[in-house]
């Protein structure tokens, strides 16, 4: 047909067929359902200025938990791993090292004592291998430990163990100018040293755990030194608190994947506006772990049973991702 001789220009017609091109979806990783429809009909409302839900790009801030949210977290968190190497390696330098329980277990190989580590126990082994390292230094430490250490399950890097679709959301929600963060228990400078590359978050968007430090002042090369004491323990109502000093805005959107998370989430959705809470809820132990209630680390039992009044989003690993880890 000659579009011409009908008084269409082509160049409408061009267009045409190009405005009834679907467009490529944004999470591709994700599959088709009511957490994915959830996530993108949220995102579309906030960024449309003609809807009543609109927020200007300034108040679009997404935090994420890190640990079982947006990489792996068993059989125990990452920098937990890279904490027991440590004690490993030094420990014929600390003998009283066996005096304090968390310590001896690691020394002892005591497996059902380490089973039980939680937060408290990661922070008291990060307190004590890191105490007296610059941060230069720990960033370097951590680095080679990430680009070496393989998980003992998947024979992968465990900087590798990334989930794919929580990647993509990330990427989805800046590409809508939203703000990512990072609110982890976590230590802030375990993560730092790879946030920005494995997830786009840049260092000064992540707020996690800490030991404290103290500055030592020297004319040729000043540094900051690590602390056997502990500072922040970023964890259940410490993250809202956190969130207001380092963001100073209330996000509108919250994930996280335990009970550690709870008050982030409660913190987030209860504001005004239109806001939007997800759990990510590990069933899928084919592909990666199922655990929930009775799981010594991500235990999830108050976010599981008060989700669906509170009206957060239960995101299924089973169900809902396509894929779980990034390629290699």
């Amino acid at each position: 047909m000659n579009v011409t001789r009908l008084g269409i220009p082509v160049a409408a017609v061009m267009l045409a067929a190009c405005q009834a091109t679907p467009a490529a979806d944004p999470l591709p990783s994700w599959n088709d359902g009511a957490s994915k429809s959830a996530i993108v009909d949220f995102v579309n409302r906030v960024t449309d200025e003609s809807n009543p839900d609109y927020r200007p790009a300034d108040d679009r801030v997404a935090v994420f938990d890190n640990d079982g949210t947006l990489w792996a977290e068993r059989p125990f968190y990452f920098q937990l791993a890279y904490a027991l190497d440590r004690v490993r390696a030094m420990a014929t330098e600390h003998p009283e090292w066996r005096n304090q329980d968390a310590l001896r277990a690691v020394m002892e190989d005591d497996q059902a004592a380490m089973a039980g580590f939680g937060l408290p126990q990661l922070m008291e082994i990060v307190a004590a291998t890191h105490a007296g390292m610059t941060m230069a230094e720990f960033q370097t430490a951590a680095r080679d430990w990430l680009d070496s250490a393989r998980h003992p399950r998947f024979d992968r890097l465990y900087r590798e163990l990334t989930y794919q679709p929580m990647k993509e959301l990330l990427a989805y929600l800046r590409a809508n100018d939203f703000q990512t963060w990072i609110v982890s228990g976590g230590g802030v400078e375990f993560l730092r040293t790879i946030a920005e590359e494995a997830y786009g978050i840049p260092p000064q968007q992540v707020v996690g755990s800490s030991t404290q430090a103290e500055y030592r002042s020297d004319p040729s090369a000043p540094v900051i030194v690590k602390l056997p004491e502990l500072g922040s323990v970023d964890d259940k109502g410490v993250k809202p608190v956190n969130i207001n000093l380092h963001i100073g805005r209330r996000p509108i959107l919250a994930f996280g994947n335990s009970d550690g998370d709870f008050e982030m989430l409660e913190y987030t959705t209860t504001g005004d506006g239109a806001r939007l809470g997800l759990i990510l809820h590990h069933d899928d132990a084919e592909r990666e772990w199922a655990y929930d209630r009775d799981s010594h680390i991500g235990r999830l039992v108050r976010g599981l049973d008060e989700a669906e009044a509170r009206g957060w989003i239960l995101v299924s690993m089973a169900r809902d991702f396509r894929t779980v880890f990034s390629a290699q």
